[in-house]
């Protein structure tokens, strides 16, 4: 018999390694820095780190307190109504009262996709949006796993901490960007020599690396914050066969490509499952974790 898995345990751990890993964007950041400051006058230095971080706060206000917003309208989502979607207001009623958090607005958007995503700024100004398609295909128990899993990420602040992430990663990027622009202009004397170039060399490399290391490690987070909100919403529910139905038989649908069109690619890691890939393996460059191995923790606790 396999051991079992503890939801708490579980939402510790990927709290931790999320840390762990937001920790090393930081690094990245630091390395930059480092690199950039060998090879340009440090009035110019501080000139590019300024630019960077004000572009990347610009990015981070804009987006965090118009998270919802932003979402919603990408997706033409409306508001449920009482008559037509009284199971899912009552499913969200109850993972409120479970959870402790304020009940957050509801809407429903059109897709044959089983599918669902919250955002907003913190609970209080907090949106839960379910496709038609997981209305229609999803049993009480099921609905409400999905449910507990997006009030889950709400709990958790998700959209804050992915938020944050965002932003250190614009860091690094548009630092680098900035960075191998300038040396085209610069006369910087440590070419001249053959030590001299190869440090060059050393510093194109990490400045072009660097950006694609940072969006490995921010997708690398997005995936463990996916695993907490499932142990969260179990929870929240103490039932994890409820979740674990339901990303059974998002595993099992088929996705057409017509449908593939009611989703923005950007809004992509908000949803509990990609809605662009038919497989739900995760890799490198996956928003989510492998559908089977999160089915396979859910089975476990």
């Amino acid at each position: 018999m396999s051991e079992r898995l503890n939801f708490q345990d579980e939402i510790a751990k990927n709290k931790v390694k999320s840390v762990i890993l937001m920790m090393l964007i930081g690094v990245f950041i630091i390395v930059l820095g480092f690199v950039i400051s060998l090879f340009l006058d440090p009035a110019l230095f501080f000139i590019i780190m300024i630019i960077s971080i004000i572009i990347s706060i610009l990015y981070l206000v804009i987006s965090y307190y118009n998270s919802d917003k932003i979402a919603l309208a990408s997706v033409r989502a409306r508001p449920a109504s009482q008559s037509m979607h009284r199971q899912l207001i009552h499913s969200v009623e109850n993972m409120s009262i479970a959870s402790g958090l304020p009940m957050p607005r509801v809407y429903v958007m059109e897709s044959e996709q089983i599918n669902a995503f919250a955002s907003g700024r913190n609970p209080e100004h907090a949106v839960i949006c379910v496709t038609t398609g997981a209305l229609s295909k999803l049993s009480k128990q099921e609905l409400e796993g999905v449910i507990a899993h997006e009030m889950a990420h709400i709990a958790n602040f998700d959209i804050r901490f992915m938020t944050l992430a965002a932003v250190m990663v614009g860091i690094v990027s548009i630092a680098a960007e900035i960075f191998l622009r300038s040396l085209w202009f610069s006369g910087n004397n440590n070419r001249d020599s053959r030590g001299g170039a190869i440090l060059m060399i050393l510093g194109l490399v990490f400045a072009i690396l660097a950006p694609i290391a940072a969006q490995l490690v921010s997708l690398a987070i997005s995936r463990k914050r996916e695993f907490t909100a499932d142990a969260t919403g179990v929870k929240f529910t103490r039932y994890p066969r409820g979740l674990a139905d339901a990303l059974k038989k998002i595993r099992n649908e088929h996705i057409s490509e017509k449908d593939k069109h009611n989703y923005a690619k950007a809004m992509a890691p908000l949803f509990i499952s990609n809605p662009f890939s038919a497989k739900k393996i995760s890799g490198l460059f996956s928003t989510h974790p492998d559908v089977n191995e999160r089915i396979k923790r859910l089975e476990a606790m």
